[in-house]
């Protein structure tokens, strides 16, 4: 027996801003053709992320987080700077003590999405 696949849920406030961002801006796409009310799913490459409706989440108590690797930091950091994505100003790419190169931007609804890559 053998994890084959992690698909982590992240709050959202509001389905179709979210969708927006992770589709426009970082160039996702929608998991399937089937729209479930309150949830989303979507992906990249081998990848997924889903989010779950939380209405009343308040942005700034959000402690969603998740860390995502990539073959290419230079190529995606590029490309999020060329679609304005704001990178969180704690999270500027950089190699970091412990070998990998980070970077770090938050969503919509203050989920932290850092990238990283092999220093």
């Amino acid at each position: 027996m053998k994890l084959t696949a992690i698909h982590p849920k992240l709050p959202m406030r509001n389905k179709s801003i979210t969708r927006d961002f992770y589709v426009h801006k970082l160039g996702f796409s929608l998991c399937g053709t089937t729209d479930y009310e309150g949830y989303l799913m979507l992906k990249k490459d081998d990848i997924e992320i889903h989010f779950f409706e939380f209405t009343a989440l308040p942005p700034e108590e959000n402690y969603g987080m998740v860390y995502i690797r990539t073959d290419d930091i230079e190529h995606l950091y590029q490309s999020f700077q060329e679609n304005s994505v704001a990178i969180h100003p704690n999270g500027q790419l950089e190699t970091k003590p412990w070998g990998q190169r980070e970077f770090s931007i938050l969503d919509p609804d203050s989920n932290l999405l850092t990238f990283g890559a092999d220093g």
